[in-house]
């Protein structure tokens, strides 16, 4: 460690990049989790949500991914359920991404029948129990679910951490 001082821009010049996205995580009244299927990967499942745009908060990035990808206007009160931490991913992503996931609260059957996907991100969306999401999900998103899902169901806020493997 040095003593020596550095000017803000020098010091962050320091520091390791990062990037932050944010969602929204909505059950059914039954407590099954609702979720969309990104139309880059057959097996992406996830939350509504994005990457946040300058400027913007991580409760403001969920809100306004929600309604552009479902559109539902998101109308309540910050909860996070869990901070999720993610290492590069190689040259594609060469920088540590971290996400803020937020209780979206319960949709009434209307609500869900009433969601609109933006064709060009999702492809479509379902509702099942925790349980037969495992069936349909890469292990690691699969295991994102679950730890949020037990952080609501709990009262708590998970934190995960995310390493890619290396074959």
């Amino acid at each position: 460690m040095t003593n020596t001082w550095l000017p803000p821009r020098e010091y962050i010049a320091t520091l390791p990049p990062a990037t932050a996205y944010a969602c929204l995580y909505f059950t059914d009244a039954i407590g099954n989790p609702v979720q969309l299927r990104a139309t880059y990967s057959t097996e992406a499942w996830q939350f509504p949500g994005g990457n946040m745009d300058h400027g913007e908060t991580p409760w403001e990035t969920a809100v306004r991914e929600c309604e552009e990808e479902t559109g539902i206007v998101f109308s309540g009160e910050p909860k996070l359920l869990g901070v999720h931490f993610l290492t590069p991913r190689g040259e594609d992503w060469h920088t540590n991404h971290i996400g803020f996931i937020f209780d979206g609260g319960t949709l009434d059957q209307e609500q869900i029948a009433g969601i609109v996907l933006d064709p060009g991100e999702h492809s479509e969306f379902r509702v099942l129990p925790v349980e037969e999401w495992v069936k349909v999900m890469t292990p690691a998103n699969f295991a994102r679910l679950a730890v949020i899902d037990r952080a609501r169901r709990t009262g708590t806020v998970a934190y995960l951490e995310s390493v890619p493997s290396v074959t």
